[in-house]
This record gives C-alpha cells, structure tokens and sequence, in this order.
C-alpha cells in the first residue's frame, strides 16, 4: 500500500499557495483559471482592446494564468507517470460503463452538458470553478459560498441519480 501524505498538510500547502497569488511576489490577485481563455482568444483573433474593453480588464491576469494552467498539466502529467504509475487515458470511466453504457458519445454528450451548465453557474456567480472554489472560499465569499453549495447538492443528487439500481 501506498504512503499517503496527511490531509492537512495539502491544506496548509494551499494556504501558502493562496498567500503567496496575494502577495506582490506573486499574482498580486485572486487564483483562478477562466480569464486566460479571453486574454488568448484576443491574442489568437488579433482583437483590440479598445474594441473588446474586457480585454483591457483580463490583459494582466490572462498571461499568467495560461502559463500556471500549463504548469498544472504538466506538473500532474509527470507526477502520474513517474512519481504515481497511475497515468491511464480513457474516455470511458469505469463507472459510467457499469451503471450506464459503453458509448462514448453518451459518455461525451453528457460530459459536455454537465460542463457547459457547472460553468454557466459559476459565471453567473460572478467567477469561474477554480477561482470560486480555491479563492473565492479562502476569503469567505458570499457568491462563492453559495456556489460551492450549490454545487456540493448537485453533487449529491446527481450522484444518487447516476448511481441508483443495480449495475448494468
């Protein structure tokens, strides 16, 4: 059996990771992922920003979070294939073939819907999953704790939904 590392202690990594976004050292501003989308989509459409003002808004943070974001990935690929041996790909989750069915366009058609419909909410909410959820909460606030709470119920009845009956 693997070692895990304590709980905690990946709490108190995130407190530093927040307290370091915060700080002048480091973003300077909340953590989150959804402004890099924006910022490069102005960069790959070659839009101005005096003609799209929130480019204006997202030109500092966009640069930065594209690259933490490509870090992300990275970091979590070598760390599955070389610390972990758990690198697998699969567009089908072994749960969804045992209490669903076995296509993979079911699987993609319903992994688009639930997506789109998360990160509507979250916008709505006034941020984006990540930022709601790593910043939002650390700073205790309001949208991003009612976010949060909407998503821990969705959560549990989607599960008691996908999971009820017998497996197939």
């Amino acid at each position: 059996m693997k070692r895990r590392l304590p709980w905690w202690l990946g709490g108190i990594l995130m407190a530093l990771l927040l307290l370091f976004t915060f700080s002048i050292f480091g973003g300077n501003r909340p953590l989150g992922a959804s402004t890099y989308v924006p910022f490069y989509a102005g960069i790959l459409f070659g839009m101005n920003p005096d003609n799209y003002p929130y480019l204006k808004i997202v030109e500092n943070a966009g640069a930065w979070e594209g690259v933490m974001l490509l870090g992300t990935f990275l970091g979590g690929l070598v760390t599955s294939i070389f610390i972990t041996k758990s690198f697998r790909f699969s567009l089908m989750p072994t749960g969804w073939k045992v209490y669903k069915n076995n296509s993979i366009l079911s699987r993609l058609i319903w992994s688009f819907v639930a997506g789109f419909i998360l990160i509507i909410g979250a916008r709505l909410a006034g941020g984006c999953t990540s930022g709601h959820f790593l910043s939002g909460m650390s700073q205790t606030a309001f949208s991003s704790i009612i976010f949060g709470g909407t998503v821990l119920v969705a959560l549990i009845v989607t599960g008691k939904l996908f999971y009820k009956g017998e497996p197939k």
